[in-house]
């Protein structure tokens, strides 16, 4: 589901780049964590991969079809990033003007799913993040861990290939961010996706597949 080869990022005027000659691959339905120390460039990957940063070299080939996010225009990454990839934001990036069931429909209207559609889906998801019921209600009225399941959900809810997140129990405190961590690996699996997981966390890494190191020497 996501295939890496000899990606280099620099940015303008840089002494050295963010990173260089990395290459990795992810298999259908594999949970992948990437580890490293601050500053080495962990989250400017995952940028990189959703097609958020530009890159300066290599080629980053997502989903069944193995399109590279690379070589495509704004609008054509836009279009690849709404069917193929789902994001989880450390800070949850839950909009505070939407329901929690208009939050998760944004990734549906986005791929032009048919309105009729939305409820059952999300009426589904939001039960198995353990949110039944939770659509009518507001963003300010939920809990860090309650909003970290609704970003769950809107990453899931378009069915995407690739998961992508960025420490996504970061801002939790440990019990709840057990509980999501064992919430997102047990729904992706059930989705059938693949993810990559940028954590600082040696619990979250140690539950994943597999681990990955991201140093200033590259990927280990």
């Amino acid at each position: 589901m996501l295939n890496i080869s000899n990606l280099s990022k620099r940015h303008p005027n840089a002494v050295r780049p963010v990173f260089s000659g990395i290459s990795l691959s992810i298999a259908a339905g594999e949970i992948v964590a990437l580890v490293g120390e601050s500053g080495v460039g962990k989250s400017t990957l995952l940028n990189c991969i959703a097609g958020l940063e530009t890159t300066n070299a290599g080629a980053i080939l997502i989903g069944p079809q193995a399109r590279d996010i690379v070589r495509l225009d704004e609008a054509e990454r836009a279009a690849l990033r709404s069917t193929s990839i789902g994001f989880i934001f450390q800070a949850f990036h839950v909009l505070p003007t939407l329901t929690v069931a208009q939050n998760i429909a944004v990734p549906l209207l986005l791929v032009g799913v048919q309105a009729k559609q939305h409820p059952p889906r999300i009426e589904s998801l939001l039960a198995r993040v353990g949110l039944a019921g939770f659509g009518p209600r507001w963003p300010a009225t939920l809990s860090g861990g309650e909003l970290q399941r609704v970003a769950i959900a809107r990453a899931l809810v378009h069915r995407p290939a690739l998961i992508l997140a960025d420490e996504p129990t970061g801002n939790l405190d440990p019990r709840t961010a057990d509980e999501i961590l064992a919430l997102l690996l047990e729904r992706v699996r059930e989705e059938g996706a693949s993810a990559l997981i940028v954590t600082h966390s040696q619990h979250v890494a140690q539950s994943c597949d597999r681990i990955l190191t991201l140093t200033p020497d590259g990927l280990q």
